[in-house]
């Protein structure tokens, strides 16, 4: 008995060492990839130059930075030790006295890690993005030096099995970032540059180990009729002895209620790579759709490869079945299809954070609010981010067009005369290179993602024939199933895709909303309702107080409306063209009147963003289906990488103001609306299913209440198609501004759409000819002043349901009663806790409402945390209120 507790014993401690070595590896299993979870940080000016003496296990990095996460770049990682804070440097203008010298020089990363190396092991280190420059070295010997591993995007996959050994070390310098030398990472004028250029491991390093076999990524090459996949990767021997290599494939179906396996065996001589292929034809296609279509069911496969029945590698990813195609029509204007269906894209222009750092919630509530909007593509712009991103956009429902950015080395060819730098850096062979693992790497990360709508492979400029062939034959290698865009604009095209159909005429700056519905002769209308517009938008985005205060001081706060043409720091930057309110202001002045103190000017701001966006978006849905159509647009912007005073559909903090329920009225899956030019009422349906009779009922008051005219029209609805109902009766005598109110109704009544305009006797009057390619100049404006002389009403309030979700968050159910004899004009709600902040995220069945005369309106808000106590109501004409929620 005594003897077999002392077996038992020794086992025990055996496996517990086991356990504890294996617990302390990088990696321990063929198949197992992991990032390099933290890093020793230092200057190369506090540092030895012998970076090979550096890379040994044991060098003395107490003195150095720590950093406990696997990426970031040089500010992100002192940013997270708080070195640095990010609310101070950019508070006011606080990043102009930031001391950026300290990243003129290299810096250097450094991580020691352990490994239990066999004969038969694999080890290799991935790099999938470092800005824009490194030198790698393991355990003392160099691995890839700065001129091969270059370009933010460059993924590179490094053998190093015949340098590890038990204890590692890994280093990597960085060299300064230039956007004008480098293919980088940047912001172009959006934003001041971060002080470090974005230099540093903005993406993760990670550690594979495999067997004598390897894999290549799994890309899924999907058909939804009929719904199939085919499945390829490419298996390496790494011996050099000839093998028979089993390889499985493991299909699950969404929910895992089926799985599929399939099993072959490969043949591979020394050193010999193949391409591996499986096909699965399903006999119940689950159809992964957009959001605003259906549901998103994802597969997933996995592929492994076996010698002798031993593990030595795996891969896995998710796809869902959908089809993406595309084709420039015959007014050169490109349309998207998805599934067969034609898909009007209505999106926005995603900025990367200023320090690159990506937050998956953050970017999932970004997400959510995208679609709650009616958003359906968000556009990156050359922050193409992590692989996060695509995971949730897949899982929610979110097209993606990824691509490269302009204005920098990505675009410097001979025949890019808007590239505004003195010495001109054309590529050269090394940038070639760089493109071409650049290309290799988003593609296969991207390829299996059902997210993706395009890739384009060019900005504001077409990249020259050599580069466009890399880029094609890099998309095409790995199996890209989707339509590849030369550029974003239809300055240029390469021979190899031909013409982009999508223009990029602007504006970038405030416009009136009848600028959308312009459209005769279209070519002269730059960037109103037609084609696709790759960016435009009026430039709104102001937040409210709650958000200013954040990033402001009140002298700054004070030169918005009391020096309305001064430069501001957090617009743009100070060279460019939107370093200013100086358009926008003059809109409001005019049209509004001038602010006569900071919450007046607060006020008109946010009506002026929702009247401005609301009609893009109107606009571009009403012209759907009609004439030159308008077969997609990505408004300008969708979020900022900092606290910034334009540009967005909600701000940093993620506070929905005018903007983003201005948008979420025009974007409404259905939908009626008004058109500024022809006067007319517009049925709007962008769902595939939604049909049958609708009643729409078009109500015009003044401002004192009196009934204009009141008219109920019969219309019928087809899916994703957009017609004109009638005119608005009552518009041709008005002498002052007026209110008219839309409902769109089912056949059993229901409201399906209810939406509220401020309607002047005449239209701002726009001066075409003097147009520029960020806005057109207003000549007349109309005259709104008066809706801030109306009498003043009151309103009644209460909260009828507040009901705690099983996911922490509270929906509150507000009603709102007009009492008056009056309208209510432009009503604000603002969830606040009990310290008087802000609750951001949240999110309101509608927000920013206009209230007939004796109305009652229901409000439902989601308060995604359970912070919210209070709901602070304010109107244009009516006493501010606050309402307790529970």
């Amino acid at each position: 008995m005594a003897r077999r507790l002392f077996w038992l014993a020794l086992v025990a401690d055996i496996l517990g060492r086991q356990a504890a070595t294996a617990q302390r590896l990088l990696v321990s299993e063929n198949g197992d990839t992991t990032p390099i979870p933290h890093w020793d940080l230092q200057s190369s000016s506090e540092t030895s130059e012998d970076l090979a003496f550096l890379a040994q296990a044991g060098a003395d990095t107490s003195s150095w930075h720590h950093v406990p996460v696997s990426k970031c770049t040089l500010m992100g990682c002192l940013l997270h030790i708080g070195v640095y804070d990010d609310d101070e440097l950019w508070f006011s203008n606080n990043l102009e006295s930031f001391d950026w010298r300290q990243f003129t020089v290299p810096w250097v990363y450094r991580h020691e890690f352990s490994l239990a190396p066999e004969a038969g092991q694999h080890y290799f280190l991935q790099t999938h993005g470092i800005t824009s420059r490194g030198d790698i070295y393991l355990n003392g010997e160099l691995v890839a030096d700065r001129e091969f591993q270059s370009g933010s995007y460059s993924g590179h996959e490094y053998d190093i099995t015949s340098l590890v050994v038990e204890e590692n070390a890994l280093l990597i310098q960085v060299h300064p970032t230039s956007y004008y030398h480098d293919l980088a990472l940047g912001f172009i004028d959006w934003n001041p540059s971060p002080p470090d250029n974005g230099t540093g491991l903005w993406r993760p390093v990670t550690l594979k180990q495999t067997g004598g076999v390897s894999l290549g990524p799994l890309s899924a090459l999907v058909s939804v009729n009929p719904g199939s996949v085919t499945l390829r990767a490419t298996v390496r021997n790494l011996e050099d002895e000839e093998v028979e290599v089993s390889v499985r494939a493991v299909i699950s179906e969404p929910g895992g209620f089926a799985r599929h396996i399939v099993d072959q065996t490969v043949p591979l001589g020394p050193g010999e790579s193949q391409v591996v292929e499986f096909n699965k034809t399903f006999e119940d296609p689950k159809t992964w759709w957009p959001k605003q279509w259906g549901e998103q069911p994802l597969y997933s496969a996995t592929l492994s490869v076996s010698v002798d029945d031993i593990l030595s590698d795996t891969v896995q990813q998710k796809f869902g079945l959908r089809t993406v195609t595309s084709k420039v029509d015959k007014d050169d204007d490109i349309v998207f299809s998805i599934n067969g269906r034609p898909f009007q894209v209505i999106g926005g222009g995603y900025s990367a954070d200023m320090f690159l750092r990506f937050d998956p919630e953050r970017f999932e509530a970004i997400a959510k609010y995208m679609l709650d909007m009616g958003l359906n593509t968000i556009r990156l712009e050359g922050n193409n981010e992590q692989p996060e991103l695509y995971e949730i956009a897949d899982r929610l429902g979110l097209m993606v067009m990824a691509g490269w950015e302009c204005c920098n080395k990505w675009e410097s060819w001979e025949y890019n005369r808007e590239l505004a730098i003195d010495t001109p850096d054309y590529w050269d062979e090394r940038d070639y290179a760089d493109a071409n693992a650049t290309m290799y790497h988003e593609a296969q990360m991207l390829q299996t993602h059902p997210s993706m709508l395009a890739f384009l492979i060019g900005s504001d400029f077409w990249p020259d024939d050599r580069a466009t062939k890399i880029y094609v034959d890099a998309l095409r290698h790995s199996n890209w199933q989707l339509p590849i865009v030369p550029a974003a604009s239809k300055r240029g095209y390469p021979e190899l895709l031909g013409r982009s159909g999508m223009k990029m005429n602007g504006p970038y700056d405030w416009v009136p909303p009848n600028y959308w519905y312009d459209t005769e002769p279209s070519e002269d209308r730059l960037g109103a309702a037609f084609g696709f517009g790759s960016e435009l938008g009026a430039g709104v985005g102001t937040p409210e107080m709650g958000s200013l205060k954040k990033f402001l001081t009140d002298e700054d706060m004070d030169d918005l409306w009391l020096r309305p043409n001064k430069g501001l720091y957090h617009m743009s930057t100070n060279v460019s063209q939107f370093y200013n309110r100086r358009i926008y202001n003059e809109g409001l002045f005019n049209r509004y009147g001038p602010p006569k103190s900071l919450e007046d000017y607060l006020r008109k701001a946010q009506i002026m963003d929702y009247e401005a966006i609301r009609a893009e978006h109107e606009a571009f849905a009403s012209r759907w289906s009609t004439g030159r159509i308008a077969t997609g647009m990505i408004y300008w912007m969708l979020v900022n990488a900092w606290p910034s005073l334009h540009w967005n559909q909600f701000d940093h903090y993620l506070h929905p103001a005018g903007t983003y329920f201005g948008s979420k009225v025009g974007a409404r899956i259905e939908h009626v609306s008004y058109n500024y030019v022809d006067r007319g009422v517009w049925l709007i349906n962008r769902s595939l299913d939604r049909s049958g009779p609708r009643t729409v009922t078009v109500e015009v008051v003044d401002l004192h209440g009196n009934e204009v005219a009141s008219e109920t029209y019969a219309a019928e609805t087809v899916p994703n198609v957009a017609s004109r109902v009638a005119d608005v009766p009552g518009l041709g005598n008005t002498t002052d501004v007026v209110f008219i109110r839309l409902v769109l109704r089912d056949s059993e009544s229901e409201i399906l759409s209810r939406n509220v305009y401020w309607i002047a006797p005449s239209v701002d009057q726009l001066d075409w000819g003097s147009s520029t390619w960020y806005y057109t100049p207003v000549a007349r404006f109309s005259d709104y002043s008066s809706l801030f002389d109306m009498q003043p009403a009151s309103i009644e309030t209460a909260v009828t349901v507040s009901k705690e979700e099983g996911d922490g968050s509270w929906t509150h159910t507000v009603v709102l009663e007009n009492t008056s004899t009056v309208p209510v004009f432009f009503i604000r709600l603002n969830a606040i806790d009990e310290d008087g902040q802000d609750v951001n995220p949240v999110t309101w069945s509608d927000n920013y409402v206009t209230l007939w005369p004796k109305e009652k309106l229901e409000l439902r808000v989601n308060d995604w945390g359970g912070d919210a106590a209070v709901v602070h109501i304010d109107a244009a004409n009516a006493p501010s209120t606050s309402l307790a929620l529970r």
